[in-house]
């Protein structure tokens, strides 16, 4: 019963994402969206639910309550990014929006970025934990708690893998292969020596934009009569 409940409450949370997101982007209804969105936690307390009732009736303690608790840990800490995920590619190829921006490549941002999700597979490893020592404190001495313990192992150790994961991003960062853009390409344009184009100012070798600064342009007149030369500057926008 267990195991058809976990397939039920996957099952459950895709049919209600669909359901939230068509919604919102293809009927216009907003506010049923959310109640829709709102729904997906309800699955994951009508599971922990589920499986301490049957615990309460004196089930064996199994791997299908262990897989139980991963899923409730992994859902508590991957469910609102992967809906924030799919909540933005649904807005550009439904609604027109802009296309979500994609997750650093190269670099300690890249390291940054792995370090965030393994955050969010410790918080899942630490929720799934607290449910299965909750349920090995419930059992008590009289049953048999050795699949449970084993599934918080198992948490231990994939929250540990995916640590060693994200440090070597840390450690030896990825770096861009050659010519590819880098942070903040387009800021800066090269120009041949002298010439400025309208609007910007020369810095050293750096051609930067200045929008709505004065921009300095010579004129020279006449020689005086007493043999000096008069320049004359002027500014204009």
């Amino acid at each position: 019963m267990v195991v058809a409940l976990i397939i039920a409450c996957e099952v459950g949370f895709w049919v209600l994402l669909a359901l939230g997101l068509g919604a919102r982007y293809l009927l216009r209804w907003r506010r049923t969206s959310v109640v829709l969105l709102l729904c997906e936690p309800v699955l994951e307390l009508v599971l922990f639910a589920v499986t301490a009732w049957d615990l309460k009736n004196g089930a064996e303690p199994g791997w299908e309550h262990g897989l139980a608790a991963l899923y409730i840990g992994y859902t508590v800490a991957y469910g609102h990014y992967t809906i924030r995920w799919l909540d933005g590619h649904a807005a550009h190829r439904l609604a027109g929006g802009p296309p979500p921006a994609k997750p650093p490549r190269y670099g300690m941002p890249r390291a940054r970025h792995e370090g965030a999700l393994w955050l969010r597979t410790l918080l899942a490893a630490a929720v799934a934990g607290a449910l299965l020592q909750g349920a090995v404190w419930y059992v008590g001495d009289g049953g048999d708690v050795s699949s449970l313990r084993s599934f918080q192992w198992t948490a231990l150790r994939v929250a540990a893998l995916h640590g060693v994961i994200a440090l070597t991003y840390l450690l030896w960062p990825k770096k861009a292969p050659v010519g590819a853009p880098g942070p903040g390409a387009g800021t800066f344009a090269q120009t041949p020596t002298g010439t400025r184009p309208e609007g910007t100012r020369l810095e050293g070798t750096r051609l930067e934009t200045a929008p709505g600064t004065a921009r300095p342009a010579t004129t020279e007149e006449p020689q005086t009569n007493d043999g000096t030369a008069a320049r004359r500057t002027r500014w204009s926008a």
